[in-house]
């Protein structure tokens, strides 16, 4: 039928991987051990720069998003008492530890959203107003009873941005600490995350950044507050600082970090400061809104989300009336395109969405995908049968 598979779902995963990030792959799994040191010390340096953070022992590199937020929200102090809030639209990643934390003396609650379709566009159940209600928001932390807030910076099955900017002003202005998982947007947003001004920053390697698997991190500002468990893992300083009294988590909290992910990490982050990152979003989601403007005009399709691409990263999830996601995902497989299918990791959203049992399809596209990949892409939508 084809002559080349195309791939539609970045938001999982990026790939194929730029090349400069293959050849920094090849030479570091054949550099010498005596050379690991000096490239761990280099690597960490500039993906800390990349960020705009000076100081790389602010940067805890981890084996991926996951293990970061595990770490993060495991070691975060909030005292008892306290309260947690979250949004409805998380990944389990965030969620999970989230409600592991609030068994142990504190509630977890969450920002409700508002519903209704926002466009006027579509009268469907899954399309939402604004992700999150800030005025809620505002008014529970004026209580002065919120340790920590975490929230992710966009949906990784709508790809819908929260208006993260505002909540962590609003949290920090009531005393509550600010975690942001920013797996969906780095890579694509540029981010300097001591400006951002969030207390924990996690983030994820093999998506927008475009390293292989088995990297990622989290950003601790002076101000987040640890209680790290573990023992120390150096010996005292030279200059005699004195210890935290509650220690923060580092290297050995997270286990050894891949050598040979951390080389295309670097790499990736080298070849992204040389791009401009709002021209390749905006290209992007010109790719995405040609697609959606296809599926809109099916008469089964319905979209999931707000409808306006701007609110959104370069994803676009959708359902078919009465065909499973899995078996729309598996006929786009046989039309040669790799789509995502299923509740993406994040069941709180689709329950949200009202659709935990039925799980959506999401089409996601990459930066520097060409348009013509793009264009063969609809071509072999518009000739499904399944999506007429």
């Amino acid at each position: 039928m084809t002559n080349r598979d195309l791939y539609l779902n970045h938001a999982g995963t990026s790939w194929p991987k730029p090349d400069v990030v293959t050849a920094a792959v090849q030479e570091a799994m054949s550099a010498q051990p005596i050379r690991w040191a000096g490239q761990f010390e280099q690597a960490h340096q500039q993906i800390a720069g990349y960020f705009g953070v000076q100081d790389a022992e602010q940067i805890l590199l981890t084996p991926g998003c996951t293990s970061a937020l595990a770490v993060g929200i495991g070691d975060v102090f909030v005292a008892s008492g306290k309260r947690l809030l979250t949004s409805r639209w998380e990944h389990h990643a965030l969620h999970r530890p989230l409600l592991k934390l609030a068994s142990a003396g504190v509630s977890l609650e969450y920002i409700p959203y508002r519903p209704g379709d926002s466009t006027g566009e579509s009268e469907s159940a899954m399309a939402v107003g604004a992700a999150i209600d800030l005025d809620w928001l505002q008014a529970n932390l004026s209580n002065q009873d919120v340790g920590l807030v975490a929230i992710t910076a966009a949906c990784n099955v709508t790809g819908e941005l929260l208006p993260y900017e505002a909540v962590i002003r609003m949290a920090h202005d009531n005393g509550a600490m600010v975690l942001i998982d920013a797996a969906q947007v780095v890579g694509w947003l540029d981010l300097d995350f001591p400006s951002l001004g969030a207390d924990m920053v996690a983030f994820g390697g093999h998506k927008g950044l475009q390293s292989p698997w088995g990297i990622g991190g989290m950003y601790l500002s002076e101000r987040a507050q640890m209680e790290c468990v573990s023992a120390a893992c150096a010996l005292p300083s030279a200059d005699h600082r004195e210890t935290p009294s509650r220690p923060r988590p580092g290297y050995c909290d997270v286990g050894s970090v891949d050598q040979i992910a951390l080389a295309g990490l670097r790499a990736a982050v080298r070849q992204l400061r040389q791009q401009d990152a709002g021209a390749q979003l905006a290209r992007a989601r010109d790719q995405i809104e040609r697609i959606q403007s296809l599926l809109h005009s099916k008469g089964k399709v319905q979209v999931a989300g707000p409808m306006e691409v701007g609110r959104r990263m370069p994803t676009l999830a959708f359902s078919v009336t009465g065909v499973p996601s899995g078996q729309v995902a598996a006929d786009f497989r046989q039309h040669g395109m790799t789509v995502g299918s299923g509740i993406q990791c994040a069941p709180l959203a689709h329950e949200t969405l009202g659709t935990e049992s039925t799980g959506l399809v999401r089409i996601s596209v990459g930066l520097g995908q060409p348009d013509d990949e793009i264009d063969e892409a609809i071509d072999r939508m518009a000739s499904m049968a399944l999506l007429r």
